[in-house]
């Protein structure tokens, strides 16, 4: 009998080990569970080949009309970048526009769709520091080839090396300089440390990677501190630290240090990926102003009209779904992992919240619901049911491999990860 059979008909215990034992052994993907809980699931999920193809046109056409609109609001005034809830200490940096080369409006972003009933909808998109990256590039090939499945997303790696080449070579365009490149995240969470080492190694780039507790702001230029005490400039930073995040960061003498590396990324002293776009791209205030300029018949043309009608919900800075019957999702514009979230049903009563109240300082916008669709999974307690959400990513501007998470109504960082396996096309007639 074949391996990939062997692997199906092993129960789950042993089939889990069997998949993510030797990814845990080579150390690329070390975070199969997170919180002392499954993360990884053993299943195989089966996508047909045509809703592989749709979502990856849909994240394509959405991603020119994200591109085209942050273009504008890096010309907009102060009024419009508070309204969309970009700090104060980062509009000279997102204003910054690269070399037309750049991959716009971001290297590495993801977009989050609800795939129901053959309709595609956009809930998200995290352009400034998405994660799933290693699942989707690297782990779904490997547990695809152990069941003798087809990777949807197959190839996908190479699309992340020309990204971040097209990237340097728009800084080194743009009279950046471009010698000394590193990649950085907190070393001591796996996952994020995980991800930044992986893109490190699939860049292609001669750079290092430096934990964000090496970097130093001192005589108006980012460095890293070495052990020896040496300090080496740096040129080009990969950060897997989200944007507004830095905006907040002081050290420990209550230095504004991120406010002061802002400042050097709008001087050009300092380069970053992803670009400062990336986080203009992020704010979910940026859909609403989408779907305004939509809803009036402005700024977009007949083409871009009917793709923001076709994957995208309507999304306000006020709530103006309070008085109808139609349930709508209240979401923090920078909120993370379903952080914040409250979904409210059609009668007016909450069917679900988060519980967290990280994100519940910042201003909300008020979202349509649609419902997730509902699949069996099988996990380390037992038969469950989940609902489904995908991601596409966008790498370089172009529709790249997609990744399963199954959760709750809203989806957060205690969702699964569930693999997929192109369906043969012989099984899908």
């Amino acid at each position: 009998m074949h391996s990939k059979h062997l692997i199906a008909c092993l129960p789950y215990v042993e089939r889990r080990e069997a998949l993510y034992g030797p990814l845990k052994s080579e150390g690329v993907f070390v975070w199969d569970c997170m919180y002392d809980e499954e993360y990884a699931l053993a299943g195989l999920y089966e996508l047909e080949h045509e809703a592989l193809q749709r979502m990856r046109e849909a994240a394509e056409s959405l991603g020119r009309v994200f591109a085209k609109t942050v273009n504008i609001v890096q010309q907009a005034d102060d009024a419009l970048l508070l309204e969309l809830g970009v700090p104060h200490a980062a509009f000279d940096a997102i204003r910054l526009q690269v070399d037309d080369a750049m991959p716009s409006p971001t290297v590495i972003g993801r977009f989050d769709f609800a795939v129901n009933n053959g309709q595609i909808k956009m809930l998200e998109f995290n352009s400034d520091t998405p994660t799933g990256i290693v699942e989707a590039f690297h782990v779904n090939g490997a547990i695809c080839s152990a069941y003798g499945a087809e990777n949807p997303n197959a190839g996908c790696a190479a699309m992340l090396t020309e990204a971040f080449q097209k990237a340097i070579d728009a800084y080194n365009e743009s009279q950046y300089p471009v010698e000394h490149i590193f990649f950085s995240a907190l070393d001591w969470h796996e996952e994020d440390a995980g991800t930044t080492r992986y893109l490190l190694t699939q860049s292609g780039l001669s750079a290092s990677f430096v934990p964000l507790s090496d970097l130093r702001v001192t005589d108006d230029r980012l460095w890293v501190i070495h052990d020896s005490g040496q300090m080496t400039p740096v040129d080009v930073l990969y950060r897997l630290h989200a944007l507004e995040k830095l905006a907040e960061d002081r050290d420990e003498d209550g230095y504004p240090t991120g406010e002061h590396v802002l400042r050097l990324i709008a001087e050009r002293k300092v380069a970053v990926v992803n670009p400062p776009s990336g986080f203009t791209a992020q704010t979910k205030a940026l859909q609403a102003l989408i779907w305004n300029l939509h809803e009036s018949g402005q700024f977009y043309t007949a083409e871009e009209h009917e793709v923001i009608e076709a994957y995208m919900l309507p999304t306000y800075l006020e709530n103006r779904f309070a008085d109808s019957s139609i349930p709508y999702v209240i979401k923090p514009i920078y909120g993370r992992e379903g952080s914040g979230v409250t979904i409210v049903g059609s009668d007016g009563h909450v069917l679900a919240e988060s519980g967290e109240e990280e994100y519940l300082d910042q201003p909300m916008v008020y979202q349509q619901y649609i419902e997730l669709p509902s699949i069996q999974i099988e996990t380390l307690k037992g038969a469950s049911e989940g609902r489904l959400l995908w991601g596409c990513f966008l790498i370089g501007g172009k529709a790249s491999a997609v990744i399963a998470r199954v959760g709750g109504h809203i989806t957060n960082n205690i969702s699964y990860y569930l693999p997929s396996g192109l369906l043969n096309k012989e099984e899908s007639k």
